[in-house]
């Protein structure tokens, strides 16, 4: 029976015993990391015949490696930029040149090649008439062209308002015009409607153009640009911006604006006007309105000199917008009127343009590339009224003055780039917009200076090629 086993068989049973404890001891060595081993106290025999306690080995004292943070968030990838478009920019056809490339969302420069310096623009300067006025006149502005009495019996005078698309016949080549034939409706009637001029005609058709003061012609313009038909001289009453032929865009201009708009007046007023004579003068305050004519409004006129890069249309729109902001009406005024409406309604720095003329066919004019892709940087985000320009730049290889260029193997960007151009002896530019092939939204401006006409183009529009094609990966270098 269990209970009366032979007494040489304990020994053994305390060995295991013994054993059992010892192995619980090293399991306990590895679990709580202690030297102690854990026995009965009232087991003498188990205790006596217990193995030695096992010691530890020499402790490491290597370092235990920190385990890092992980981040909050991964960082975000970094643009590599290796598109080059170096030897575009370095073409012999682009003689000196000065360009900037902007990332439109962000106002990155990506690239540049003295882009801070101020030089020409030729008719780029169209963009800054044109911000101008639609800051200050607004895109609604309508210009209107006023007869009124004469203090004389039998004497009318037409005033003018500075709208140079008033129209001689039924229409030219501006869009919604007014005309001389609505005006001289309006006033034989008034005319007729006065007792006191029954049976009298009108005898002498005052001519006042005294809006405008100053010189008429930019000092710094070739008379070339007049006689082969680019330009009128600046006066605040003429017709069809002073063209031989209304419905051409390019067309010989006279000597005496003022003169063609009275002779286009007399004629349509006929019979009542017939032996009329035309002297210049000024109308008397408070005169008895007779008939007024308003031209369209100032977003469509903004539009048709971007466009068609019409440099009397332009003059207009900064001569209104120097008499608007009280600055003056001759050339000498626009420095001021329109650097201060750029700065106080876009904040741009002004502090080194030079404006002489709102056309830019001056070579005295001097605007940087950076600042001009500044402010097409604000074009393109419609800031103010400056959708409408957004909305009217030429488009290439369709609309206005890019209608005949990017074409053949620049003609993967047709529709892709909306520029204004710019075109005089020294110089050829180009400003604009591009929707690169990435479908980045790049703002850009290019100046050749002393280039020639066709290699100067060229090299523009391969050069603007060249960076619709790299778009965001575009590289300075």
């Amino acid at each position: 029976m269990p209970d009366h086993a032979p007494s040489h068989r304990r020994p053994r049973r305390g060995w295991l015993v013994a054993g059992a404890w010892v192995a619980f001891g090293v399991l306990a060595l590895g679990s709580l990391g202690s030297g102690a081993v854990v026995a009965s106290a009232s087991t003498s025999a188990v205790a006596a015949t217990a193995s030695p306690t096992p010691t530890l080995g020499p402790i490491s004292t290597e370092p235990v490696a920190t385990r890092r943070p992980q981040p909050v968030s991964a960082s975000g990838a970094s643009i590599v930029r290796t598109c080059s478009v170096n030897d575009l920019a370095t073409a012999a056809g682009l003689a000196t040149f000065q360009g900037t490339v902007r990332q439109a969302d962000t106002g990155e420069v990506l690239f540049d090649r003295s882009g801070d310096v101020y030089s020409r623009t030729a008719s780029v300067m169209k963009i800054l008439t044109s911000s101008a006025a639609l800051a200050v006149l607004g895109p609604d502005y309508r210009v209107s062209t006023t007869v009124v009495a004469g203090s004389a019996p039998g004497t009318v005078v037409l005033v003018g308002g500075g709208d140079v698309t008033l129209s001689s016949g039924s229409s030219n080549i501006y869009n919604n015009t007014a005309t001389m034939g609505d005006l001289a409706t309006q006033v034989k009637a008034a005319w007729a409607a006065n007792p006191a001029n029954a049976g009298v005609p009108i005898s002498t058709i005052v001519l006042d153009s005294s809006l405008f003061s100053g010189d008429n012609w930019q000092s710094s313009w070739d008379r070339i640009e007049q006689t082969e038909g680019s330009t009128a001289e600046v006066t605040a009453l003429m017709v069809d911006g002073d063209r031989a032929d209304p419905n051409a865009d390019t067309s010989p201009r006279s000597a005496d604006p003022v003169s063609r708009a009275g002779e286009a007046f007399k004629s349509s007023l006929g019979s009542v006007a017939s032996g009329a004579q035309l002297v210049a003068g000024t109308a008397l305050p408070g005169a008895i309105t007779l008939g007024v004519v308003q031209s369209a409004p100032v977003s469509t006129m903004v539009q048709e000199a971007i466009l068609r890069s019409d440099n009397t249309e332009a003059e207009m729109l900064a001569r209104l917008t120097a008499i608007k902001l009280g600055d003056g009406s001759s050339f000498s005024s626009l420095q001021k009127a329109i650097t201060s409406a750029l700065h106080d309604n876009y904040g741009l720095d002004v502090s080194n343009l030079v404006i002489v003329d709102g056309s830019g066919l001056s070579n005295d004019d001097a605007v940087s590339a950076d600042f001009l892709t500044t402010l097409f940087d604000k074009i393109n985000a419609r800031v103010g009224n400056l959708g409408v320009i957004l909305d009217g730049l030429p488009v290439a290889d369709q609309t206005g003055t890019l209608s005949y260029r990017f074409t053949g193997a620049n003609s993967v960007v047709n529709g892709k780039v909306i520029a204004k151009t710019g075109s005089i002896d020294t110089a050829n530019t180009l400003a604009g917009v591009v929707h690169a092939k990435d479908g980045t939204t790049l703002t850009f401006a290019f100046f050749s200076l002393n280039s020639t006409l066709d290699a100067g183009r060229e090299a523009l529009d391969s050069l603007t090629v060249g960076i619709y094609n790299c778009g965001n990966a575009l590289s300075n270098n």
